[in-house]
């Protein structure tokens, strides 16, 4: 059935059509969310060298702008429209921003975010995505995210009891309760530390968080070695399966002025740590299916739920800083990286699929996972520019020998 937005549904009341289901499923996607990539935030900030209180700025801005494009799209258009932290890019950043200044952080957030807002503004989306093929997208992403699941086996070498558990307790609750797996294993790893005693709760206080202003930089370096492909990971692995998944909901969203709204809300935060905005999948799944509303024009209000909960989740972005830097390195580590595994197996999945490509989908990943750097430009764009070199010059040779 047609979701796309008429005079009747847009002018719907808000308050008639919110419900006890609708309210639960906003709130469990953003505690999704939260739980199963904040972790990451908090590794690609650290990354930057961000002090505490950046990090806490960081959450801040990633907080209030889901929460606004979030509630304010899903009230413009009618359908659950939720947004999300580009969590593939926070793994990005987390490997390309050692070395680099804050301040020109700040600037590659800014340039990726005005060549989103581009694209949405201009109608360019879709063009775009098309040209970069996606077993070179997949096999990207997958190159970025290698190290998060090496991780969680590196911890066992560290701490062997805590990761061996949350694996365990990932593989059960993966059977069981598959939707609710990450905070499962969240809370066996906070269960064991607090046991033997690597986890405390005085530190952590309930304040607002101040957002703190950082005046950007811009490196060329750093525009094309973070700023390019933090634009690709976001565009290709993010808004592309946003736009998917409410489509295949029966939701006819509006691509173009998505992307541009979270692209502009991205331009607006950057400055506060917020590195990129994009539309949500996973999380946004939870809104869009029976369990939130029988009825599908109804389901809008699961997404302003959701823009209320992020809300508050970035008023208080200190106290969620103050509670993940109570926890382990050991613990952090391994949630990071079984809340990575899923997709890293499907960018795995997707780079092979395709035999004609696999070769240049192979060089892409290793190329991308090896975290070199070349001319002061990280792993990840090389990893693409050496994937599509070999897709051009096989294609230049199949041509060649076709017209002998």
């Amino acid at each position: 059935m047609s979701e796309t937005p008429t005079p009747t549904t847009r002018h719907r009341s808000l308050w008639r059509d919110l419900s006890l289901s609708t309210a639960t499923a906003g709130l469990v996607a953003v505690l999704i969310g939260y739980s199963s990539s904040a972790v990451i935030i908090f590794q690609a900030a650290e990354a930057a060298g961000a002090t505490p209180a950046q990090i806490g700025s960081w959450l801040w801005a990633l907080g209030i702008g889901m929460g606004v494009t979030s509630l304010g799209l899903s009230l413009r258009y009618r359908m659950p429209v939720l947004t999300a932290w580009s969590t593939p890019g926070a793994a990005l950043l987390a490997t390309s921003l050692p070395g680099v200044p804050m301040e020109e952080a700040i600037g590659a957030f800014l340039f990726s975010a005005a060549l989103i807002t581009l694209c949405g503004v201009t109608g360019l989306f879709g063009t775009l995505v098309k040209r970069i093929p996606p077993t070179l997208a997949a096999a990207l992403l997958a190159g970025v995210l290698l190290r998060f699941g090496m991780d969680l086996f590196v911890a066992l070498e560290r701490q062997w009891l805590l990761p061996l558990a949350m694996l365990v307790a990932y593989t059960l609750s993966r059977r069981l309760v598959p939707r609710h797996a990450i905070a499962v294993v969240l809370l066996v790893g906070i269960a064991i530390a607090a046991g033997q005693g690597h986890f405390s709760l005085d530190s952590v206080r309930l304040v607002p968080t101040v957002p703190m202003f950082t005046a950007p930089e811009f490196a060329l370096s750093t525009l094309i070695g973070v700023g390019i492909p933090l634009f690709v990971v976001t565009m290709t692995t993010q808004n592309l399966p946003g736009i998917t998944v409410l489509r295949a909901a029966g939701y006819q969203a509006p691509s173009s002025p998505l992307i541009g709204w979270t692209g502009a809300a991205t331009l607006a935060l950057a400055p506060f740590g917020g590195y990129a905005l994009n539309l949500a999948a996973i999380s946004a799944a939870v809104c869009m299916g029976r369990e939130a509303h029988e009825d599908p024009a109804r389901r809008y209000t699961a997404g302003v739920a959701a823009g209320v909960g992020y809300l508050v989740m970035g008023v208080f972005g200190a106290t969620v800083t103050a509670l993940f830097a109570a926890f382990p390195a050991e613990l952090i580590m391994a949630l990071a990286g079984l809340a990575l595994l899923g997709t890293i197996g499907n960018g795995l999945a997707g780079a092979m699929e395709d035999a004609g490509q696999r070769d240049a989908a192979l060089v892409t990943f290793l190329f991308t996972a090896s975290g070199i750097s070349l001319l002061g430009i990280g792993s990840a764009f090389w990893g693409l520019v050496a994937g599509m070199a070999m897709l051009w010059v096989g294609g230049a040779a199949r041509r060649q020998t076709g017209s002998r």
